[in-house]
Parts: C-alpha cells; structure tokens; sequence
C-alpha cells in the first residue's frame, strides 16, 4: 500500500469524531471516501493534510511512519488537499495562484519569467489550455478546479485530496475535471475522493470507504457493489426510493409570472405555480434558472414583464419586501448567501421572523426558541446548543438551518434553489420529505436543480430551460431524464405539456 492510516482517532472534548479508524490508499487509485455531513470524512482528511493532529492512531508512507503536524509536512510528503471552497485568489493571475507562498526569486526579486514558464509546462501536461496569465477571477468553474489541481501537481503531489470537486460544476466541466482524474491516475497519482454524488462515484473510482458515526461502515471494490448498498452503508438503513411526487389535490394560482426578462440572464419567462404544487425549473449550469428566481426574490432587478401573487400584481424591490410578501428563499450557497456566519445556530434559524415574535420593543426569545426547536426536530438537525455557532455544523445541518428560518416564516411560496447540493443521502431524504410535506399543507414550492433524478423524484411538473429560456414544459410520464436532457442541450425545443 502506498498511503495507510491505522487506528485513527479524535475527540473534541467529550465528542469523538473518529473511532479506530482504517484507510488505505494505492498507487494510481481513485478511492471514493463516503459518509454522511458529521460522519467524519472532513476530520480524517484533515488529519492526513495536516490541518488537525490525530489523538492516537499512525500514518505510513511507502511503508514507513511519518508524521504529519501541519499542511506544509503533507505538502512534503507530497499530499494535497483540495478543499470544496476554492482557495484561489480571483484578483491574482494563474501563475501566481499556482506559485502563492512558494514563489520563485533571483536574489530578493520575483522570478516571473521562470514561474511563467514552470506554470505554462505542468497547465500543458495536464493537458489544459489556460493561459498562464490569465486571471483567475475570469476562469469558469471548472478551470479554477484544474488550477488546484495543476498546483498541487506542480509540488510533485503523489497523493491528491479532492473534497466535493464537482458541486458546483456543470456537466462538461465534470466531464473535463474527470478526464484530468483519469490521466493522473495512468502516471501513478492517487486521488481521495469525497462525494456525495453517487453516480459519480460509480464511474470515477476503483474502491471506496464509508464513514458512519465515525466508524468504518463499510469498504470494497467499486464493481462489487451499487448506489443503493452505498447508501444504505452511509445511513445505515434502506433509503426510501419512493417517489415524492404530488398525491393530493392543489389550489389556487399563488404565483403568476408573465413576460419577465432581465438580459443577460434571462427573457420571455411566463409561468403559474399552485398552491401544494411541486414545480421543478432544471436545466444545464448557466441556464439562467438561479437567476429567474434571484430577480423574483428581489436580489436582482425585473427589466420587464409582470408577478402576480395570489392574483394580484406586485413589485418585488427588495428580499425584504419578498419575504414580507410571503416569498421563502433557500440559496444554493449557504456559505455565501445562506448562513450568517457571526451568529448562532438559533439567531440563524430566527433572523426572517423577529418582525413577527416582537412583543413591544423587545422580541419573545421563548417564542423564538420554541420554533426552532420544533423545527430542528421536523428536519434532525444535529447540534448541541442552539447558541453555539452555526459554524459548528456540518454543511447538510447548515442547509437545514437555512431551511428551519422559512419554516418558522411560514412562507406562502417557497423557492428552493439546489437544495441539496453538498449534502448527504440521509439529509437529502430529510428535505425531501418535508418539501413533500409542505406541499401537502398547501405551500407553493419550486426547486431549481441542475440534477435531473432529483426533479423527476420532486415534481409532478417542470420547466426546461436552455439559454435563458422555457425550452419545454414536461409533466407527468413524460417528465423524465431523457426528455429533460433534450430540452437541456437545446437537441429539442417544444412544449411538451
């Protein structure tokens, strides 16, 4: 084995994260590491980059204990982490993201030429057709990937961590990004790879390890088993493949789009949504979804055409008059647009509901901690105090949270863009389950999702579009992957409803 963590165990006070545990890694290996938000998969990684200190355990190199106390040892014994949030500077060039900290001088002066032309070399053996000097900040989400990736080739990685490679990527760019995994596996590299995206783990990888409650649930080769054992070692239970789909009756017209359109994004959009309906909007990536439902929020400006809620016309300036108006909105980003990342979990779960708990000058905390407890409840949120920091969740717990402050907003309409993106099979069940439930209570919901599986699951009906556009309309049998993959790719453009 090239790379071995033997009885591997943390604790943070009275918590333990990891439990005696086992992973192996070989030479040009793609080894999937899976589990649940909180099973330990980031803790382990961590340990191995260099970025926490294991309690006991040890780690082999090549047969040999090393050891590993901060990033710059892993980075030594050639092991890169690749974490979910890009560690790029948008402001710098290629070539200085690739060298930053490391940077190549003659005498007390920068060595541009040479770091130029070291960067240009290993960008051209990975086979990327970057310029060097481009700026970062300008590169698609898939080449700011392959510039973490060519970093960590440029320190002679043998082993790469790639944490969530592909969340935020479409699907030519995880094309792109899994052919690139494929050639370093031919020159021997080895690469972890966490994911929730079982599919993905399906094609990409040899061999797997599950993490459950910190413990080894599970390992093997990947040709042995499929999704569905994956994640039954992930939850530890069989998850419910049943449909989602609508089994009741629906209401009235809540929200009414006609006509809207702000270029670039999008244009010519008209719509109905119905009280206790699931509505998908898919697509591929840059469809202009996200952005639709952003200007329907009030995050960005309507240059024409008209809203409706509940039959009447509104003006939609702001998300404070979105929310005020009975408009939910869970952000696909959590990290950026979701959570506050200064405040607790509580204040998190609250901040959209204290017009309405106010007592007087003062807000009912009583009140506010009731519901939130009530909805931590409904959606398993592990935590430990509703005070501490919402940065002490785990990112499924984190969207969960998010979730838990327009349940307690009582929100007429709910959007839902990518709600499940990073998250784990068992939290995805959770929200799926009480998205079905809110419908069924007469919420209007719409989920934006690039993942086709997830829309056919949800919806009884969706919208495809391509390019800014309605592509088509798909309901019922022939709401399924196919038909929305031809709408997607621009290959078919009817309304097929």
């Amino acid at each position: 084995m090239a790379l071995e963590l033997s009885g591997i165990s943390k604790s943070y006070g009275s918590n333990l994260v990891l439990d005696n545990v086992d992973f192996s890694l070989s030479d040009g290996e793609i080894h999937a590491l899976l589990g649940e938000n909180g099973a330990g998969k980031s803790t382990l990684m961590n340990i191995l980059g260099g970025v926490v200190k294991a309690d006991k355990g040890r780690i082999c190199l090549d047969g040999n204990e090393i050891d590993i106390s901060s990033p710059s040892d892993a980075i030594r014994h050639g092991i890169a982490f690749i974490h979910q949030e890009l560690n790029l500077i948008n402001d710098l060039s290629v070539y200085e993201n690739l060298f930053i900290g490391e940077e190549l001088r003659r005498f007390t002066f920068l060595s541009k030429g040479k770091m130029l032309e070291k960067a240009r070399n290993v960008l051209a053996e990975m086979g990327a057709d970057i310029p060097p000097d481009a700026l970062v900040g300008e590169l698609d989400a898939g080449s700011k990937q392959i510039v973490e990736i060519a970093r960590s080739l440029l320190f002679n990685a043998r082993t790469i961590i790639m944490d969530e490679p592909t969340t935020s990527l479409g699907e030519k760019e995880i094309a792109r990004v899994f052919e690139l995994m494929r050639s370093l596996k031919r020159r021997g590299v080895s690469i972890i790879f966490i994911s929730h995206k079982l599919r993905e783990v399906m094609e990409i990888c040899d061999r797997y390890t599950v993490l459950r409650d910190g413990c080894v649930a599970g390992k093997g080769d990947i040709p042995d088993t499929d999704e569905t054992q994956l994640a039954l070692l992930m939850v530890g239970h069989a998850v419910n493949g049943n449909e989602y789909r609508r089994t009741h009756a629906l209401g009235g017209v809540a929200l009414e789009a006609q006509d809207l359109a702000s270029p670039p994004f999008f244009s010519d959009i008209s719509f109905s949504l119905r009280h206790g309906e699931i509505l998908g909007f898919t697509g591929l990536l840059g469809d202009g979804r996200s952005e639709l439902f952003q200007a329907i929020f009030g995050f960005l400006p309507v240059k024409s055409g008209r809203i409706r809620l509940e039959g009447k016309a509104v003006r939609i300036s702001s998300p404070r008059k979105a929310a005020a108006l009975g408009i939910g909105y869970v952000p696909p980003d959590r990290k950026e647009n979701g959570i506050i990342k200064d405040l607790t979990i509580l204040e998190n779960g609250s901040i959209v509901i204290y017009e309405r708990i106010r007592r007087f000058l003062f807000t009912d905390h009583r009140r506010e901690k009731a519901l939130m407890l009530k909805n931590a409840r409904e959606l398993n949120i592990k935590y430990s105090g509703l005070g501490d920091s919402i940065l002490s969740l785990s990112g499924g717990n984190q969207q969960k949270v998010v979730l838990a402050r327009w349940l307690s907003a009582e929100s007429l309409v709910l959007i839902f863009d990518n709600p499940t993106q990073g998250v784990d099979v068992g939290a995805k069940e959770d929200i799926y389950r009480i998205i079905s439930r809110l419908a069924q209570e007469g919420c209007a919901i719409v989920v934006l999702s690039g993942e086709a599986q997830e829309i056919t699951r949800l919806c009884e009906r969706a919208y495809v579009m391509y390019h800014g556009k309605i592509a088509g309309e798909l309901s019922g049998d022939e709401l399924n992957e196919n038909s929305i993959m031809l709408l997607a790719t621009g290959a078919k453009q009817a309304r097929l409803a």
